[in-house]
């Protein structure tokens, strides 16, 4: 064992230092735990929240939207999704026919946004068709050749919805007649229910069949989206690049980033802000560690001048009380992410802390707890547990034995 290592463990361990002494340097391993252990916590909620919005996102939005803004709207989209596909790599390409209408049930009305959709396509690609929470994903018409129609698990509790039941649709875009412009209103069969786990599209999104999306908009057989899944979403940036040079001039195309960049945005600012604001927890104990050394120093005054006497030198008194800064702050940092990490774990598996879905989309607060976040928090704990050793090392390098023990 070096010299110094085991005089630094001696001083710290000692049961004749004062108590006031030992108190401040239990609270000084306390507030570095309680530091790094919210810390850890809090930077896990927000990766949690971060990843589970976009897998969700991922899930039931598309990577990338082909538009065609102020022509009506897409004509040969068969065509052009085929030839597409083949000259991006993409996973998938469909088409879409999005619009707002009015949805009318049992006296009650409210605007939800459809989805018209090839059904054998976008099954495959669309994670809110492949949970399907009562009913069945059959957009056939029934005997009456009433189109079907997919609705989400919020609304259908919300208004009592079940599967066999009507609902009119009436769209905004209407038709010309002798008395002026009137709606479209059109009966639709629900089919099912879906759950997208995302309470966004769960309250507010319906699906209907492609042939049955245009003939509620009246606009022909025309598309107003293609959407492409790509293998790789974050190469969405440079596949859309791609996509909008293929199809060609008059074409807009959109990521999912950009069409949801305020709202990561926004978590990149949280994760930043609660990282500063909750880093200084850590400070404060390195403060703290600092007013242990410095009292140490005090304390242990004759002894320092007694270990100079015998020849220690000026680097291994500073570095003793370096070992005691590192010996704290390793501690209480060790026991912090041992906290932080344990938490964060039971919290995200058994969803411990619930929430309400129309605040926050989720329903629980998710915790993902990322190994990077504990390497960095490990290391500004350290860095300002060894920083607050300077000036206590220094006050101890520069006591003058030969005063000290004057008078012993």
């Amino acid at each position: 064992m070096r010299f110094e290592w085991f005089v630094a463990q001696r001083y710290l361990r000692s049961p004749y230092r004062p108590a006031v002494l030992r108190l401040v340097t239990l609270f000084s391993m306390i507030g570095v735990a309680a530091g790094v252990a919210t810390l850890v916590i809090a930077l896990s909620m927000n990766t949690g929240f971060r990843e589970t919005l976009q897998d969700r996102l991922l899930g039931v939005t598309a990577h990338v939207s082909l538009t065609r803004p102020g022509t009506g709207g897409i004509k040969n989209y068969e065509e052009m999704a085929t030839k597409l596909a083949a000259a991006t790599g993409t996973r998938s390409v469909t088409p879409a026919v999005y619009q707002t209408v009015l949805l009318s049930f049992g006296g009650q009305a409210r605007g939800v946004v459809t989805k018209g959709i090839d059904p054998q396509r976008e099954r495959k690609s669309d994670e809110a068709l492949q949970r399907i929470a009562a009913g069945s994903l059959d957009f056939s018409p029934d005997a009456d050749g009433i189109d079907a129609l997919l609705i989400g698990k919020q609304l259908a509790e919300e208004w009592k919805i079940s599967p066999g039941d009507y609902v009119t649709l009436t769209s905004p875009q209407g038709r010309l007649t002798p008395y002026g412009l009137m709606p479209r209103t059109r009966r639709f069969r629900v089919a099912g229910v879906f759950d997208s786990g995302f309470y966004d599209y769960d309250e507010n999104w319906c699906f209907m069949a492609l042939a049955a999306a245009q003939g509620l908009s009246g606009a022909g057989d025309v598309v107003n989206v293609l959407e492409f899944r790509l293998k790789q979403p974050e190469r969405a940036g440079e596949i859309a690049e791609r996509v909008r040079q293929a199809a060609g001039p008059g074409f807009s195309a959109t990521t999912w980033m950009e069409e949801n960049r305020a709202l990561f945005r926004a978590l990149r600012l949280e994760k930043l802000v609660t990282a500063i604001f909750i880093g200084l927890i850590t400070f404060v104990a390195g403060l703290n560690i600092l007013v242990v050394l410095s009292m140490t120093v005090i304390d242990k005054a004759r002894d320092i001048a007694v270990l100079r006497s015998m020849g220690a030198r000026r680097e291994q008194i500073r570095t003793i009380f370096l070992w005691q800064g590192i010996s704290i702050g390793a501690t209480g940092t060790l026991i912090g992410l041992f906290m932080g990490y344990t938490f964060s774990f039971v919290a995200g598996s058994y969803h411990l802390i619930p929430l309400d879905p129309q605040v926050y989309a989720v329903p629980y607060v998710p915790f993902h707890s990322n190994i990077f976040d504990g390497v960095w928090i490990t290391t500004v704990a350290m860095g300002i547990s060894m920083a607050a050793t300077i000036l206590p090392a220094r006050a101890a390098v520069r006591l003058l034995p030969v005063e000290i023990l004057r008078y012993e």
